[in-house]
């Protein structure tokens, strides 16, 4: 029961289930704990050199000292928009550009935007924990639309269809996936799309894990495959994953002039400008080289693999193969109601919490993310820990009885 002192409004959301583990994680290790987290979405390298030495410079800069426009500093929106053409085959101006504080506010201005009270999004799930929330804050019903690992964890126009009402406005797509690290296959992006666009839909795009893809699988923009859906979609995106910047906080939205108008006045009365250093930083990424995504791909790719090849050596884990981004999303439920460590965990969130207790490691349950059943883990740590704390979850799960 929420208090009276809080809005019903705010008292009714769910904090972010990825920062509250990472947080409880980071606890324990303070106090001296041998805790390793794969709770956050944070790759483990630091930001490029390069990007930093932008910022630095911009820092001793006065007119990086004072306010700036709302949207975002006019050289930053250009470059990102030529980025976006570079990356994702769309075409857009710089005046179709917002400069957020991070992708999450790039989510919430998009879902105020567009929302009425009652309109419904539907939500292909497991989705990230965040969207769900950002929907209800503007008034937004989410609609999940569940898709489980026998088909991928994507999910078809089949069940996009058998869940769209007259209430139905956006459909929120994404590709790779956080949490479950599916791609959708180029075909399937055009078919989606054009089914959007024949319903009349807007559509939301995440695209921030656009350069984390493996296998050869390629990442594909529905906004680019499906060109019926015209002016009807928004691309959200950011440099938080592909140049290890989290922590600068620098996303951005894409979409038609009108609603970026809008959503800039929002922005305006909510927190003003962008931080000018991060935006310059942010400038350094977007302009400069790949280079550092693909020094960390390897990583990523190498760190993959031992995962899944780890997780799956586990009776009772089934774990998909992630083809993007940096998380595993096993399927836990055949381990649930058996006795593990003389506790028998009867949803993903109590085994969670069993598995950092007995041997202090952190991983998001599946209720954080759509239905029980399922956990998440992220890849983006060393190799070293990334290895000692499977090697801690299968000693563990190996006494499920």
């Amino acid at each position: 029961m929420t208090s009276a002192r809080v809005s019903q409004r705010i008292g009714s959301i769910a904090e972010s289930a990825t920062l509250a583990v990472d947080a409880k994680a980071k606890a324990l290790k303070a106090a001296g704990r041998p805790v390793i987290g794969f709770g956050a979405g944070e790759p483990d390298f630091p930001t490029p050199g390069y990007i930093v030495e932008a910022a630095i410079e911009a820092a001793r800069q006065p007119r990086f000292h004072r306010y700036s426009p709302a949207g975002g500093l006019p050289e930053l929106k250009q470059a990102i928009a030529e980025k976006t053409l570079r990356d994702s085959g769309y075409e857009a101006q710089a005046s179709q550009v917002l400069v957020t504080n991070g992708g999450k506010q790039a989510v919430y201005n998009t879902f105020a935007t567009l929302l009425d009270p009652g309109d419904e999004v539907l939500l292909p799930t497991p989705y990230w924990t965040t969207y769900p929330e950002a929907i209800r804050l503007a008034g937004g019903v989410p609609v999940d639309v569940f898709a489980g690992p026998e088909q991928g964890y994507l999910v078809t126009v089949d069940q996009l269809e058998a869940a769209l009402t007259e209430r139905t406005k956006i459909l929120l797509f994404v590709s790779p996936s956080n949490p479950t690290g599916a791609v959708y296959s180029p075909e399937q992006v055009a078919e989606i799309g054009e089914w959007a666009a024949s319903k009349g839909l807007w559509v939301v795009t995440d695209e921030i894990y656009e350069h984390l893809t493996y296998d050869g699988v390629p990442f594909t923009s529905i906004a680019t495959a499906a060109p019926a859906l015209g002016d009807k979609v928004v691309i959200l995106n950011g440099v938080a994953k592909t140049y290890a910047m989290t922590g600068w906080r620098v996303g951005w939205m894409i979409g038609p002039a009108d609603v970026i108008k809008a959503a800039t006045n929002l922005q305006s009365h909510a927190t003003s400008n962008v931080s000018n250093v991060s935006q310059m930083a942010a400038l350094a990424a977007v302009s400069g080289p790949l280079d550092a995504v693909d020094e960390m791909k390897v990583a990523f790719d190498r760190r993959r693999k031992a995962m899944v090849a780890g997780l799956s050596a586990i009776d009772g884990v089934n774990c998909p193969t992630p083809h993007g981004a940096f998380y595993a999303y096993p399927d836990v439920r055949e381990l649930l109601g058996k006795e593990i460590g003389g506790i028998r965990p009867a949803t993903s969130a109590e085994l969670a919490a069993l598995i950092l207790d007995k041997v202090e490691v952190a991983i998001v349950p599946g209720e954080a993310f759509g239905p029980s059943g399922y956990v998440r883990l992220s890849y983006a740590l060393g190799d070293a820990d990334l290895a000692e704390g499977v090697g801690r979850i299968q000693e563990i799960l190996a006494t499920a009885r």
